[in-house]
């Protein structure tokens, strides 16, 4: 069951924070196979470090992909020139797997979680809709060299109470060359207010530690996929642990998170509740879900309205939201679901 807390707090990451990077890497290459083979199975994982490059995992498919390109081309188009040192070791998704997940089975066991709110235009809850406009909004004025002295990585939370904003926290990656009270006044006038609006009493904390000049590997390790609650509800719902990027949607981890923000935006835009959670739970190699449900805002099961409307099969879920297509980089920053045109959020 999800909570309606008094408060709560979020965060959201830069498209340059370590993890991200990893994120998007696995996602690049994702896409790259689908968009030569649709039908690629792909599970491709990163981890980035100090100087070093790592892409792992298992790929089954026609495509012809140069996957230390592939990192190295989005490492330097998020905003990093360090050198960076690439090893790769690509194999062959297992046969035991396959034979579960080729007659339309579900490609691993697990609980999966979908969310949605009539709070926002986005049908999200207000804190995670401001958190990831904050991080966005660092990678805009950075690349727009409205802020020249801004780096790739940074953070972003929001403490929300009772409805209103209580505090914005912003770590931003910079030069050396500049101060932090430049910092606080230039994200201040540029970022946080045209975002929240009114900052009367609102606390504003701007790199507490008072200095963040080394980011991105050269400071900190990122890993695919550990990222998850910036990804999906900012920990406000349930999560059943599955990360999303860098897996093809045989993988239910991502497409059936994708079919139950599917159900419950429809739900929510339908009037059926004003809050909605939907959860489903999969054997791995089958293809009926072992449960499926819905719950409104006051607990109460809906699931009678998602019966016989929505098919929560593997092979369902990826007809009906077209998810062989190459489209999963952009999910891989600043959150997989309120995103325009991605096809979880179309309303029917």
């Amino acid at each position: 069951m999800f909570h309606d807390p008094k408060i709560y707090t979020v965060e959201s990451v830069t498209s340059g924070h370590p993890d991200k990077v990893c994120d998007q890497i696995s996602d690049a290459i994702l896409d790259e196979c689908l968009r030569q083979d649709e039908r690629s199975r792909v599970a491709a994982e990163v981890l980035g470090s100090h100087g070093l490059l790592v892409i792992g995992g298992e790929v089954t498919t026609n495509a012809n992909i140069n996957v230390e390109k592939i990192g190295r081309d989005v490492y330097s188009e998020i905003g990093y020139t360090n050198p960076i040192r690439v090893v790769t070791q690509i194999v062959r998704q297992s046969p035991d797997i396959a034979q579960g997940v080729d007659p339309g089975g579900a490609g691993d066991q697990g609980i999966m979680y979908g969310f949605a709110s009539d709070e926002t235009e986005e049908f999200l809850p207000k804190g995670i809709v401001l958190v990831h406009k904050l991080t966005k909004g660092l990678e805009d004025l950075r690349k727009s060299g409205r802020l020249p002295w801004l780096m790739p990585d940074g953070k972003a939370q929001i403490t929300i109470e009772n409805g209103r904003v209580r505090s914005v926290l912003v770590s931003c990656q910079h030069a050396e060359n500049v101060t932090q009270e430049e910092i606080k006044r230039e994200l201040t006038e540029k970022l946080i207010k045209p975002i929240i609006g009114n900052l009367e009493e609102v606390e504003i904390l701007v790199n507490p530690t008072g200095k963040f000049v080394q980011g991105g590997f050269e400071a900190d390790a990122g890993l695919t996929g550990r990222k998850i609650m910036v990804d999906s509800y900012g920990g406000m719902i349930p999560h059943g642990g599955g990360a999303f990027s860098g897996k093809d949607p045989t993988k239910v981890d991502r497409s059936a998170a994708y079919m139950t923000r599917f159900v419950a935006k429809n739900l929510v835009a339908s009037g059926l509740a004003k809050k909605c959670l939907v959860s489903v739970a999969y054997a791995i190699g089958r293809a009926e879900p072992l449960m499926v449900e819905a719950l409104n805002e006051k607990g109460e099961s809906i699931r009678d309205a998602i019966e016989g409307k929505f098919d929560f099969r593997p092979k369902a879920i990826i007809e009906r939201l077209g998810l062989r297509r190459p489209i999963y980089r952009q999910t891989a920053s600043y959150g997989h679901f309120g995103k325009k045109g991605l096809p979880w959020e179309e309303i029917i």
